[in-house]
């Protein structure tokens, strides 16, 4: 059996729709003792959080695509450009399953691509799996920190 983690999984989720948001925190906080979660409203506000000066980087970044004021690919984009972020891994969290859009992610690098569960117990299962992947992608190797 695996050690629980040794501290918070550090999420944030970048997406401008309310509903959405608010889904995702119920959903997270099924997770509440190992996920700590940061949510920005969209793209320009997230950059600016990423880079403020002294604020410690999240484990891992969940972006929505459709956006105003920059998409997810815009924001992916600029977090790749910029060598203080680029090694975020960024996982996109859509409705969309058009293969364009998949294949645009993944152009511009991101982790994953998870489309959104139509229903919340699909979603929550979802969430569940996420957090498990990334706790043991950032807490169980032998050179985790």
């Amino acid at each position: 059996m695996k050690a629980a983690p040794t501290r918070c999984l550090h999420v944030l989720l970048i997406d401008d729709d309310p509903a959405d948001r608010l889904l995702a925190l119920e959903a997270f906080g099924e997770h509440a003792e190992s996920v700590d979660i940061s949510v920005s409203e969209d793209g320009v506000e997230a950059l600016a959080w990423l880079r403020h000066p002294g604020r410690a980087l999240p484990d891992v970044v969940i972006l929505d695509l459709n956006m105003p004021r920059m998409t997810g690919f815009e924001v992916i984009a600029a977090i790749r450009a910029d060598p203080a972020l680029r090694h975020l891994p960024v996982v996109i969290l859509s409705t969309s399953d058009s293969p364009e859009d998949v294949a645009q992610a993944y152009n511009l690098f991101a982790s994953s691509y998870m489309v959104k569960s139509k229903d919340f117990p699909g979603f929550l299962a979802q969430v569940d799996h996420f957090v498990k992947f990334w706790q043991d992608c950032r807490f169980n190797r032998p050179d985790a920190g």
